[in-house]
């Protein structure tokens, strides 16, 4: 439950946008939902304490950003690094979500249109385009973080954060507390809250620039050693694009038809209503005291009422018909 309180961020974002958040989990209990808070409200506490050691020793000079770097403009430059890596964790998600959903379900919005346009002309290469560029930018903007968040205090000047004692300063100093910032705030919360809403992401003004940024720094080469490990790998392996076995999102549609109860197919391996589920209750006594008609009736319910073996003795069944 370390990093539960991106749970609470990705919840009250929904609140705030009047939507509820989607699952396929079953409800959870009382008891549940005590075990799940209780975590995420550990973890918005460790949070917050991770958030003040960082800020006072932003504001005090005592993180190895570089010298000559104002304390207040490290402050915005962490914050400011941290929302680009989150933006990217969440268009990752968005991208690969929106993928799956048909083209006229993907919003209304031209900058979203022109998003998916970017992505997915083609072969899709952008999107693959995108991952990389992606990948160098996090990678990039996680340089300056980790510069922005360690600190740099000697344990045994008797300066400590808070005035901690030097092992507990050599703990902070180790950049824990800046890892699990990051891993919160700039990445779960913004990848949770991204799943939710993948078209929200999509409409966003700052997601059609990064998307051009990662493109660019993908155009410029540095990485695309990563598509010969990737053809590589696919060769050996016999991987194969999704749309080989699932078809792309218009055709699964198409394919989503409501059943046909004609053409439903019954037997042995296949779930059905048994017809005695709602029989009568003079049908139910009368198969008890003819084994014919219980035979004939287990027979419709297999699927094998048409054969000659399924027919019953009408003259048994006759005369084992009560009277009135």
């Amino acid at each position: 439950g370390l990093v539960h309180s991106s749970y609470l961020i990705q919840i009250v974002v929904a609140a705030l946008a009047g939507k509820p958040v989607e699952t396929r989990e079953a409800p959870r209990t009382d008891l549940q939902n005590i075990f799940f808070f209780g975590r995420c409200f550990m973890s918005l506490a460790i949070l917050i304490f991770a958030f003040t050691v960082t800020l006072v020793a932003l504001f005090n000079g005592q993180t190895t950003m570089w010298e000559g770097v104002p304390n207040g403009v490290a402050v915005v430059v962490f914050f400011l690094l941290m929302a680009v890596v989150g933006m990217l964790e969440g268009m990752q998600i968005a991208f690969f979500a929106v993928s799956r959903i048909p083209e006229d379900e993907r919003g209304e919005s031209w900058i979203a249109k022109k998003v998916c346009n970017i992505l997915f002309f083609g072969d899709a290469h952008n999107l693959a385009g995108f991952m990389i560029g992606r990948q160098l930018c996090v990678v990039s903007c996680m340089f300056f973080i980790a510069r922005v968040t360690s600190l740099d205090i000697d344990p045994d000047s008797g300066d400590t954060i808070f005035g901690v004692s030097p092992s507990i300063q050599k703990f902070f100093n180790l950049g824990f507390l800046g890892a699990l910032i990051t891993t919160i705030v700039a990445s779960i919360a913004w990848q949770l809250v991204a799943s939710a809403f993948p078209i929200a992401f999509l409409g966003n003004p700052f997601t059609f620039l990064l998307l051009k940024l990662c493109l660019f720094l993908e155009a410029t080469g540095i990485c695309n050693a990563a598509y010969v490990i990737a053809w590589i790998k696919k060769r050996i392996m016999g991987f194969q694009d999704d749309t080989v076995y699932i078809g792309t999102a218009e055709e699964r549609r198409q394919k989503n038809m409501g059943d046909d109860d004609d053409a439903l197919s019954v037997g042995p391996g296949i779930i059905s209503k048994l017809p005695l589920t709602e029989a009568p209750e003079e049908l139910l006594k009368l198969m008890a005291s003819n084994k014919h008609v219980k035979s004939f009736v287990s027979n419709l319910a297999n699927g094998n009422g048409d054969s000659d073996d399924a027919k019953p003795d009408i003259e048994s069944v006759v005369i084992s018909v009560p009277g009135p």
